[in-house]
């Protein structure tokens, strides 16, 4: 509820204060990500640091003992009037002091309980609408806690995005070449519309991501079959153990040059399909610095060199970080403008096609069989155009491109280039195995 002085020269709220307003200067927002579902104080035979001791019926969730739905002792119990005043208050205090756009909440299932069941009508979320000030920032949800009934992926109120870890595990899966997963694939990039209807957008998208805060780094995905958490001195019990990783071949750092090239070209699948799938796109810095934790998937009791992010890393660690600033430029040029058109009142409009390698259009009993496909998407009858051509097989595709007007696509993404080349091509082209390329056609180009 406060800044850490940790992190300041001198004067933790002017000096935070300045960097927010000089981040909006160069068009950033600030997004908080806070934790309003429990406190330091564990569980029963925890310390007393706070609401223990202030009164803890009015504040934390209790019957003989605390109720544990966040996995750290305690749950804070928002159907009481000053737990929820307390939130309510520090909340208003960052957008009017501190001038932050939004917030990231924390296990937010545990925000709307009442008892043992999660409300979108609980009384956080009545009183975040009713408030002139909250209602008009960002709001995103982690919607789950480990309590009964705490997967709420899709449930929350109108007006609030939610982390889709949907999108995040299928991902994993289908680019570790887990075969099965190319239907809830292509539905993921989509926008995931099972969960989050078109015509909600976009004020209510899903927000997607790879890795967060908790887990393995893009680095670890892609290095590990297994996490290594015997530094956290919980032999190594303690992190999800269910990763989605895979090692290509050696445990952890290597100098193989076949390994690493892999390696490389996994990442860059994973940010492709991040950044150019329907939804908000959320990156770790971590991951843009191509920044390894040696395999700990739960480094939040390591503030050393393991967790530290080294903001001048070696050459071959810029190379990834160049290509992915090129390709968010891309995505700002060429992916925008669909989410736009696709959320718009015309987004009935637009088109959208998949289709097989021979350029025919995918059948059901097709997308049980096959590992590759083609995504058309097209907006209005002479708006600009897009083709994904994903391969996940392990030999070259050779794809049949759209041709209704001869269109010569730009290719704007090739995965298996480690350059962010821009290319064109026409009739047909060689995808080369487990990767991906986006095109782009414009109806105007000259």
């Amino acid at each position: 509820m406060a800044p850490d002085p940790r992190y300041a020269n001198k004067d933790a709220v002017a000096e935070l204060k300045t960097t927010i307003r000089e981040l909006h200067r160069a068009g950033i927002e600030v997004i908080l990500d806070v934790v309003y579902n429990h406190t330091a104080e564990g569980g029963d035979n925890g310390p007393v640091f706070n609401l223990k001791a202030l009164d803890s019926k009015f504040y934390l969730r209790h019957g003989e003992y605390f109720a544990n739905y966040t996995g750290c002792g305690n749950t804070v119990d928002l159907n009481y009037q000053p737990a929820l005043n307390l939130v309510m208050d520090t909340l208003r205090y960052w957008v009017q002091e501190f001038k932050v756009d939004g917030f990231r909440f924390d296990l937010a299932a545990t925000l709307g309980r009442n008892g043992d069941n999660f409300n979108r009508e609980a009384a956080f979320f009545r009183a975040v609408a009713q408030d002139p000030i909250l209602k008009m920032t960002k709001l995103i949800a982690e919607p789950w806690d480990i309590g009964p009934n705490g997967y709420q992926v899709g449930n929350f109120p109108f007006g609030w995005n939610e982390c889709n870890d949907r999108l995040r595990d299928i991902t994993r899966s289908f680019w570790r070449g887990d075969q099965g997963y190319l239907k809830e694939f292509a539905t993921r990039i989509m926008g995931s519309r099972d969960l989050y209807s078109a015509a909600n957008w976009p004020y209510k998208l899903t927000v997607n991501y790879i890795t967060y805060h908790d887990g393995f780094t893009m680095q670890d995905l892609v290095s590990y079959k297994h996490k290594h958490n015997e530094a956290n001195g919980e032999n190594n019990r303690d992190g999800h153990g269910d990763n989605r990783s895979h090692n290509y071949g050696v445990e952890g750092p290597t100098d193989n040059p076949v390994v690493l090239a892999t390696r490389e070209k996994q990442k860059r699948n994973f940010m492709a399909t991040l950044l150019f799938s329907f939804g908000i796109p959320h990156i770790l810095t971590a991951d843009v610095l191509s920044h390894s934790q040696q395999g700990n998937n739960n480094a939040y009791c390591q503030d050393n060199e393991l967790s530290w992010l080294n903001w001048e890393p070696e050459e071959a660690k810029t190379h990834f970080k160049q290509w992915l600033s090129e390709m968010l430029a891309a995505r700002q040029e060429y992916m925008v403008p669909f989410i736009r058109a696709f959320s718009g009142e015309k987004r009935n409009d637009n088109r959208i096609f998949w289709s097989r390698v021979d350029g025919q259009l995918m059948s059901m009993e097709d997308w049980n069989r096959l590992s590759s496909v083609a995504l058309h998407i097209g907006i209005g009858d002479d708006g600009d155009e897009m083709v994904y051509l994903i391969n996940q097989t392990k030999a070259p595709a050779r794809f049949t491109l759209p041709n209704d007007r001869s269109q010569v696509w730009k290719t704007i993404c090739d995965t298996h280039i480690s350059d962010a080349e821009v290319g064109h091509a026409e009739g047909e082209i060689l995808q080369a195995p487990m990767s991906m390329a986006i095109l782009h056609y414009s109806a105007n180009a000259s």
